[in-house]
């Protein structure tokens, strides 16, 4: 008796219903919005009144519009919405500034050679730098050593005429013999 108050039981759990399951449909390609996936092309239309035939001056073309195709159309490569659903983004989005960097040999070793250069470039900036400002003060030397120079020059031009003008004058002052002999010179 024990036994048959739990078969009552038994079928009440067999009777109980288990919950559905309920599957969302993935969009198919022919639902998906297209200008998430492709851009359209770009036409433009062009107003063009009376002209003459470049290649034919006898034919005359009448006002009239003419279309052109600007840009054809081309895949949109911009990440859509995270959770669209969509194939094409299933994909998570990733920030490429925090991803790490890829690392391999050759990688490394341009690297170190990159830095090796730098060094070597801020090594030589440094020995330019300081060779430059010895040769700024070389040349500051040189210009007024140049100016004085030309300064002597001038004095020296001038002590000339001085000198020229009171020899001159001396041998103006001298009087003139009435012999034979030499007159005597200023020089010793």
């Amino acid at each position: 008796m024990k036994v048959l108050c739990f078969i009552p039981l038994l079928f009440l759990s067999a009777c109980s219903t288990a919950p559905k399951l309920t599957l969302k449909p993935q969009q198919s390609p022919s639902t998906i919005d297209n200008a998430a996936v492709r851009y359209p092309e770009a036409i433009r239309a062009y107003h063009v009144g009376r002209y003459t035939d470049p290649n034919d001056d006898l034919v005359m073309h009448e006002r009239h519009v003419f279309y052109r195709i600007e840009e054809t159309a081309r895949w949109n490569f911009h990440p859509g919405p995270a959770n669209d659903g969509s194939i094409a983004l299933s994909r998570p989005s990733f920030d490429a500034a925090f991803a790490p960097v890829p690392v391999n040999d050759a990688i490394l070793a341009e690297v170190n050679s990159q830095r090796l250069a730098t060094a070597q470039i801020m090594a030589e900036k440094k020995m330019l730098t300081v060779v430059l400002q010895q040769l700024q003060k070389t040349l500051l030397d040189a210009s007024k050593t140049s100016l004085a120079t030309d300064n002597l020059r001038t004095a020296m031009d001038n002590l000339k005429k001085r000198l020229e003008s009171l020899e001159a004058a001396v041998r103006a002052q001298s009087p003139v013999s009435s012999t034979n002999e030499p007159a005597r010179s200023l020089s010793p």
